[in-house]
């Protein structure tokens, strides 16, 4: 998250709006809810609760080593009739996609 919020104006300038999910109660174990009450962000955060976006996007982490019925960490480039032009599972809690990476993927929309 901190990789992309800091790179806002150049995600702007490529026509990107930002939006984070994580699969996590609201008063779960890292406590997002109080977390972004505190550290509040300029983007759109969705507390997937139920794990239904992740579900749909296939990114649900049931059990893992590093896991427990949480999402894969993704970056997904949609452009703005839905379709999914770019996805990064990441195969462990560590795993994040290369922002250059999903830069390019923006400014070949």
């Amino acid at each position: 998250m901190t990789q992309f919020e800091s790179r806002r104006p150049e995600l702007e300038t490529a026509g990107a709006q930002l939006a984070f999910i994580a699969a996590e109660k609201r008063d779960g174990v890292w406590r997002p809810g109080k977390f972004l009450e505190k550290h509040p962000i300029a983007s759109v955060f969705l507390l997937d609760e139920d794990r239904a976006a992740t579900k749909a996007y296939g990114l649900h982490h049931a059990l893992g080593t590093d896991a427990i019925n949480i999402a894969h960490p993704a970056t997904l480039v949609i452009d703005r009739g839905g379709l999914v032009r770019y996805i990064y599972r990441g195969d462990n809690q560590l795993d994040r996609a290369p922002l250059d990476e999903v830069l390019g993927a923006l400014l070949r929309l």
